[in-house]
């Protein structure tokens, strides 16, 4: 897989409180994870590589209006998610309440997300990205090529991988910048992720691998 600028793009799912924050409901879960694999200061160095080289930046987030709780049905972890009120916004068209709240950004990754070149796509309302506008920001950039970080391994992460390659994308996960909820009874969620980042993606990649790919674009192997 080459990495260069002129068709690669960085994209972030979920970088926000909920999930990264020590105050977000689900810490408690990820948080051992994401300290183990240095996911925050990880997924920070990919930005910064990405926006010092001039790659595009993509944010695939994931919010949940009041008119979303009125779903019927949902699987085991989009029932939890509605009942801790994860990533809850007040309303779909008003950022009242959004500065600080679970669906936020985490505050270290704003100057990134928030610099005005950064595109931030409609919100994912399940885990992969069928339902938002991401495939078609990335063709409208001409991005055919993926490096692919965030939160959390084996929903969002995994969702968009599958999705990106039946979409025709080549796709590098950097294994070291997400990180997976460890549940009793669920069992581990990076660790299942990561066999099968290993079986699906074009690349498998450290933090290491993918700034310094991105820095001199060079191909990588996965």
């Amino acid at each position: 897989m080459d990495i260069h600028s002129n068709d690669t793009a960085l994209l972030v799912t979920d970088p926000q409180n909920d999930f990264l924050s020590e105050q977000g409901v689900t810490w408690e879960l990820v948080g051992d994870s994401v300290k183990e694999n240095r996911t925050i200061e990880n997924t920070e160095r990919l930005f910064k590589t990405a926006k010092d080289n001039g790659y595009e930046v993509f944010i695939s987030p994931h919010y949940y209006y009041p008119t979303d709780h009125g779903w019927k049905f949902g699987g085991t972890i989009e029932k939890v998610m509605h009942e801790i009120k994860m990533f809850d916004r007040r309303d779909a068209l008003s950022l009242d309440g959004f500065r600080g709240s679970g669906a936020d950004w985490l505050e270290r990754f704003k100057p990134y997300i928030e610099d005005g070149k950064t595109i931030v796509v409609n919100p994912h309302k399940v885990y992969g990205p069928e339902n938002n506008d991401l495939a078609l920001q990335l063709r409208k950039r001409g991005i055919s090529k993926v490096i692919l970080a965030g939160m959390s391994a084996n929903l969002c992460v995994e969702a968009h991988l599958r999705e990106l390659l039946e979409q025709g994308f080549e796709v590098a996960v950097v294994r070291d910048a997400t990180a997976g909820a460890r549940h009793p009874e669920l069992g581990d969620g990076y660790a299942a992720a990561i066999i099968n980042f290993g079986y699906i993606a074009n690349a498998v990649l450290s933090t290491d691998e993918v700034v310094a790919s991105m820095t001199r674009g060079v191909s990588v192997a996965a």
